[in-house]
């Protein structure tokens, strides 16, 4: 009988119906067993509650609360991390983990290494996080047998610390993306002309100017901002313009549904973060439905997959580009679009993860 890899999963956000790229990955690990830690919730009881079974693979306990704390708190730390590290022993026990791999996803996880028994050490690492002390994310890439990062930026930066380390770019839910034919969503069953659309939370660092001079400049056009809508200085006046529609977030089995009536897909800048090379998952979705793709550039910024996606620097040419796009020739370049999509498909990560654990022996 063929035994099952053992994973222990300690992932930075909670299991949730939009699945995460921990989430992506844990699922699709063939030949795996998944232990799948999330952070406390708000209900500070959850740790009490037992596993939840979500994937054949995959079952899901929720952590001990533990609050963050400075980096010179290390009495504090070690308490807290041997707290939350038994309860990950005690899980492991009862579900017969002997030697598992251990898969982090941030450096403050570097604290539960102490504590916990393991036989191979994986940090995925997909964020920035300059916001946290530089050793703890230094001494978890160091130890870890792997290091898989989500941009060659992260690579460059954590390529010091560790000399097994692989690119891996963030992924897509390609079938779901790709299908075509799906059914109007009922709020935009009325409209007749171009859709223009957007994918991803509406808050205050989102840049929403070319939206709200494109709609200025083309009242035939409907533009459709899907997602958490939280405070923007540009809301009121994106709320006067008649063309504009702000319909929140919705469930993630819909998304497909609403980006299949998009002509044309559309990616923002952020205020409020510096420059980062990660590309979103929201780009390659968009990138699997084949339909032309606006993206709004920072003065220095590499533009991402040039030959497939529109490019601009002001609000006359992304206006102008969003033209461009409308009048393509769908037969010309929505198949290599596609063909980027495919490739980026969860189901391709996560083959690259398990051929890279198999050559040093953790799969």
């Amino acid at each position: 009988m063929t035994l099952l890899k053992q994973f222990l999963f300690l992932s930075r956000t909670p299991w949730r119906s939009s699945a995460s790229r921990a989430q992506q990955l844990a699922a699709r690990l063939r030949g795996g067993e998944v232990l799948f830690f999330e952070p406390a919730r708000g209900d500070r009881q959850a740790h009490k509650e037992p596993g939840r079974q979500v994937r054949p693979n995959v079952t899901v306990y929720t952590l001990p609360p533990a609050r963050p704390l400075p980096e010179g708190a290390q009495l504090l730390q070690r308490r807290q991390a041997k707290r939350q590290a038994e309860f990950i022993q005690r899980a492991a026990l009862r579900h017969g983990f002997r030697e598992p791999v251990l898969w982090t996803t941030r450096p403050d996880q570097v604290h539960l290494l102490d504590h916990l028994s393991f036989r191979g050490l994986v940090y995925d690492c997909d964020a920035d996080w300059s916001q946290l002390p530089p050793q703890w994310e230094g001494d978890l890439a160091a130890a870890a047998d792997v290091v898989f990062a989500a941009s060659p930026g992260l690579v460059d930066r954590l390529s010091p610390c560790n000399a097994n380390i692989a690119l891996l770019p963030n992924g897509v839910n390609f079938p779901m993306f790709s299908r075509a034919g799906g059914e109007v969503p009922p709020e935009l069953r009325d409209v007749r002309g171009p859709v223009l659309g957007w994918v991803g939370a509406i808050d205050a660092g989102l840049d929403l100017a070319p939206v709200e001079y494109a709609a200025g400049e083309h009242p035939e056009w409907t533009f459709v901002l899907l997602g958490r809508v939280r405070d923007n200085p540009r809301l009121g006046y994106l709320e006067d313009l008649g063309n504009v529609r702000l319909l929140g977030r919705r469930p993630s089995v819909e998304v497909p549904d609403y980006v299949g009536r998009f002509d044309v897909c559309l990616d923002l800048r952020r205020q409020d973060r510096s420059f980062s090379d990660i590309i979103p998952r929201r780009i390659y979705e968009y990138l699997s439905t084949g339909k032309p793709i606006v993206t709004y550039l920072l003065p220095d910024q590499v533009e991402e997959f040039p030959d497939v996606i529109y490019g601009a620097h002001s609000l006359t040419e992304y206006c102008r580009l969003c033209e461009r796009a409308l009048a393509e020739d769908p037969t010309w370049v929505g198949p290599r679009r596609r063909d980027y999509g495919a490739a980026a498909a969860w189901s391709n990560r996560a083959l690259v993860v398990q051929r890279i654990l198999g050559t040093i022996g953790l799969f």
